[in-house]
Formats: structure tokens, C-alpha cells, sequence
């Protein structure tokens, strides 16, 4: 993205924080009669939706490695009018597509494009069946948030050009979301210095919304990796110095010490490098945690304890030590003014109409992992989410970081089934159906109408700035848990998506033969067991 000069940033803000954009005033009714067209252009191109959402679901790429993902949607971008940066921020598969229409709001679209280990997984079948066995699959359901951004940017897009509406919409993509190892570089490195608000995306089983701090965690990353002296295990082993003695040994210490936490935070951790065989002592080694703490100070503080291990592990080994920073997360703090905003034109869209095929599907996959409730697909939309009095551990984003930049909203939209465990092959059933595509369809009508709703009501971008930085920052203030020197570690996924990506392409949806990919793998919609 070309970076604004220090005036215009300083007068863009100004304009935004004062809600004086040059924008045709327009009355209420005018807005809203904009706001069911924008949802009218969704609708008419929902075939673009479920192309794009079939076709990223088929690629199947790990975090850093989503290759054909990013040169397949920054195409349809730039055939669409968008100037396309690539490898922003030193990641090669992370860009930022802009379109611009003159002074405006600045609002960035955002959403994940990358998939899960070994969650291959044949789309529209209720039982566990991996179109490539042991290959990644999309068991989170990320191939359909940048489809649905487009969708919606799209249509926007064409209303601001016919009624002379200015600003800027930009589209990206949160790289590598499962190693939370993108977007605190985005942060850092200034890429969002120059823009008003985020809408980010995510997939999930009912439309919603929500603000204030949310549910879950931050987190860390940290490998620490040691370094001995080989010798012949069997001959002399007295002569060896063990790397891997020096990491079974932190992950001893650091499992004692799980007694002793807050249950609110969280910990997990896998051996990267455990030697190479064992008639040799293993001269390196390595570990990789995530560190989750609700509050910032949590997580560096569990960083802290876990860096002091790593060093006694050192010590009593005779190794050295050296870690590195792999991802972090802020905890999320959504905007307010935002989320009631978007939930108003939620209640206005609302959830899709299932079929009887959608809720067997639906019923049929929680039958086959054990689900508390077998009760299908919603059909009531949920409240707008409040929020979090008492803090509730879980799970971490790296929109959290990008929260504490810009008033940013996670939008919802139902293209998942309830009731899954998450991470799981069995959360990839549903995105390539029309499940998935019927979920894009109503979360980009909710986005567009968002999108105009602040780009024609200056008042709400005043308001969203003066919760951000009179509510959200009244006793918390960011600050970035990478340094400057903390690179993306890119060379991540490398070897394993190189190892499935030849047997994965054979299985690449070819939208130029077929009608969906449902049509292309030959599934019956739904399969159950019989």
C-alpha cells in the first residue's frame, strides 16, 4: 500500500476524527435504499462466491505457504480494479489490494486463507473421509472470509463509482493465522498507520457480532532451541552433551509448574527437533510453546518464567540456549460503536434459509462426533455479543494487535456446522457446500451495508474513534510483543506442504468443467453413513 505523506495522514485523521468528509449529504432513506442494493449486488453474484470459496478450499495450503490461494484472489482483485501490493510486511504470500474513489474513509477488509494439518477432509460427506490422506485440509473453514470481503468489496464498489461516493476500500489477507505469525508484523511494520476502521471476518455457524473485550486469549510464540555436543551413544556417551536432555528437561520444569498457574492461562507445546537417531547424542534440539495469558502482562509474564527454565535447562546440561520469537496475539477488544452498527443491518439480512439436504448434513455430523446437541444448523440469530465481565479462557487471533491499532469488529457469518471441536477434519465438511456458500452470501450482505453505513454517516466513524481511544484505552495501552529485529518465520510449513502439494493438485476445482466442487469430487449431497 503507498504510504500517505506526515500531512495527508494528519489530515485524513483529522477529517476522521471531526466526521467531515466531503461526501454528498445524503438522507436516511437515501442510505438505506444504497444498503438493500448493496445486498441485491451480493446476491446476484453469489456464482463469484461460491467459485472463489470452492476454489481456496481446494488448495489447501498451510499457513505461509498459501501460494495459489493469494495469486488466485489477488487476480480476481486486480481484474476488479485494485492495485495489488505483494509480500508485504517480508511474507511472500501476504498483499494488500486498494481501490480507491478519492477522500474518504479508509476501510480495510480482512479474513484468514490458510488451513489446517492433516484435515484433508471430502466436502458434503458426514464421516471422515480425506481426499488425500494426511494432507492439510480446512478444517477452520478460512477458505471462505477473503471470498466473502471480496464479494462484498465488490459491490460496494460499484455503488461508490455510480454515486460518486469517495474512499478507499482495502482487502487483506491474515497470513499464517494458525502460527498467529502475520498480522502483529502488519502492526509493526505501519500498514495500518493510515486507515480508519477493520472489518475482519471470520467463519462460524450463526451471524453476529460483538464488542468490548472478548472471549479468549492472547499468546506468545517462542521456540528455544539447544545446542550440545554429539557423540556415539553407546561407545561414549559420557563425551556427549544432549540437546534433547535440554529440552525434555524445560518441558518437565514447565509441566510442574502447570500446578501452579491461573487457570486462565494456557500452555501447549510440541518438540520440533528431537535429534536425528539414537545411537547418536543429539546435538540439537527444540521446543515450541504458546504461551496464553487473557491480559498482556499474563503472557509476558508466563514468558518470562519460561525463558528462566530454558536457561536452568541449559545450565544442567552444559548446552547453550537460544529462542525465538514465532507469533503473538494481543487479546481481542472489539469497537462498539461498530458491532451495533453491523448488528442492526444483521437483524436486517438475517440467517440463511437451510435446506432439508443443509440440516441433514448438519445433523449428520454431529451425530458422527458425538455432539452434546444433534439440533442442525441455527435458525435463530444470536444476540449482539456484550462485553466479557468474566474473563473466559480459549482460544487466540492476531486481529487482537490490529484491534489496538484501528476500531476493528469480527464479523461472524454461519457457513460452519455447531457443536465441532475446531481444528478437525470434520469442520471441513461443510465449506465447500452451500452451507459455506450461503453463510458468504449473508455475511457479505451484512459487510456492504457496514461499509456504507460508514462511509455515508460520518458520525459513526467519530464515534467509533472516540470509543477506541476514550473506552478501549482508558487504562490499556498496546505495546507490540516482537522487536524490530523479529522476523516472520516464513521457511514454517514449508516440508510438509511441499509433500502433499503434488497429490493435492490433482484435486484443484476446476470451476471451467464443473459447476461446484461437490460436482467435481462426485459427492452426493449429503453422504451419511448408511
Amino acid at each position: 500500500m503507498k504510504q500517505k505523506t506526515t500531512l495527508c495522514t494528519f489530515m485524513c485523521c483529522l477529517f476522521t476524527l471531526m466526521g467531515t468528509y466531503a461526501q454528498k449529504k445524503r438522507s436516511n432513506k437515501q442510505i438505506e435504499k444504497l444498503k438493500s442494493e448493496a445486498a441485491v449486488l451480493v446476491e446476484e453474484n453469489k456464482k463469484l462466491s461460491q467459485v472463489m470459496v470452492d476454489k481456496i478450499f481446494s488448495f489447501s495450503e498451510l499457513g505461509f505457504q498459501e501460494v495459489e490461494s493469494s495469486k488466485y484472489l489477488t487476480g480476481i482483485l486486480a481484474e476488479n480494479g485494485f492495485e495489488i501490493e505483494h509480500s508485504i510486511s517480508g511474507i511472500p504470500t501476504a498483499w494488500f489490494a486498494t481501490w480507491s474513489n478519492g477522500d474518504g474513509p479508509v476501510i480495510a477488509l480482512g479474513s484468514d486463507v490458510d488451513c489446517i494439518p492433516k484435515a484433508s477432509q471430502y466436502p458434503g460427506v458426514a464421516y471422515h473421509k480425506p481426499i488425500v490422506e494426511g494432507a492439510p485440509g480446512h478444517g477452520e473453514g478460512h477458505n471462505s472470509g477473503i471470498p466473502m470481503n471480496i464479494s462484498s468489496a465488490l459491490a460496494v464498489k460499484k455503488i461508490m463509482e455510480r454515486e460518486n461516493i469517495g474512499g478507499t476500500l482495502l482487502v487483506w489477507p491474515g497470513i499464517a493465522e494458525e502460527l498467529v505469525a502475520a498480522k502483529a508484523w502488519y502492526v509493526r511494520d505501519g500498514l495500518f498507520d493510515d486507515i480508519d476502521m477493520c472489518i475482519f471476518t471470520h467463519v462460524g455457524n450463526n451471524l453476529g457480532v460483538s464488542y468490548g473485550p472478548t472471549r479468549g486469549t492472547g499468546l506468545i510464540s517462542v521456540e528455544y532451541s539447544f545446542d550440545g555436543e554429539a557423540a556415539h551413544s553407546a561407545g561414549s556417551p559420557w563425551r556427549g552433551k544432549s540437546a534433547l536432555d535440554a529440552a525434555e528437561l524445560m518441558n518437565i520444569a514447565w509441566n510442574y509448574k502447570r500446578e501452579h498457574l491461573h487457570p486462565l492461562k494456557r500452555s501447549h507445546s510440541i518438540f520440533t527437533d528431537s535429534g536425528d537417531q539414537p545411537n547418536v547424542v543429539p546435538s540439537k534440539a527444540s521446543i515450541w510453546f504458546y504461551f496464553r495469558d487473557i491480559k498482556y502482562e499474563g503472557i509476558m509474564e508466563m514468558y518470562a518464567m519460561a525463558n528462566d527454565m530454558a536457561k536452568g535447562a541449559a545450565l544442567m546440561t552444559g548446552t547453550t540456549m537460544t529462542s525465538k520469537v514465532l507469533g503473538t496475539a494481543w487479546p481481542r477488544h472489539y469497537n462498539k460503536v461498530i458491532a451495533e452498527t453491523m448488528y442492526d443491518n444483521i437483524k436486517e439480512v438475517g440467517l440463511p434459509q437451510w435446506s432439508a439436504a443443509d440440516q441433514k448434513l448438519a445433523k449428520g455430523v454431529q451425530t458422527e462426533v458425538n455432539s452434546e446437541k444433534i439440533e442442525g444448523l441455527p435458525t435463530k440469530l444470536d444476540d449482539l455479543g456484550l462485553p466479557v465481565v468474566d474473563p473466559i479462557s480459549g482460544g487466540s487471533d492476531d486481529i487482537g494487535d490490529i484491534s489496538w491499532k484501528v476500531p476493528t469488529v469480527t464479523l461472524r457469518y454461519p457457513s460452519n456446522i455447531p457443536g465441532l471441536q475446531g481444528h478437525h477434519w470434520s469442520n471441513a465438511i461443510a465449506m465447500a457446500t452451500p452451507i459455506a456458500h450461503k453463510g458468504v452470501v449473508a455475511g457479505a450482505k451484512v459487510e456492504a451495508m457496514t461499509i456504507i453505513d460508514f462511509l455515508l454517516k460520518p458520525k459513526l466513524m467519530k464515534g467509533a474513534w472516540d470509543y477506541f481511544n476514550n473506552e478501549q484505552q482508558k487504562e490499556t495501552k498496546y505495546q507490540p510483543m516482537i522487536s524490530e529485529s523479529d522476523m516472520p518465520p516464513i521457511y514454517l510449513n514449508k516440508d510438509k506442504q511441499d509433500q502433499f502439494r503434488p497429490a493435492l493438485e490433482k484435486y484443484y476445482y476446476d470451476e471451467t468443467k464443473y459447476d461446484t466442487y461437490l460436482e467435481q469430487l462426485g459427492v452426493e449431497y449429503p453422504t451419511l453413513k448408511e
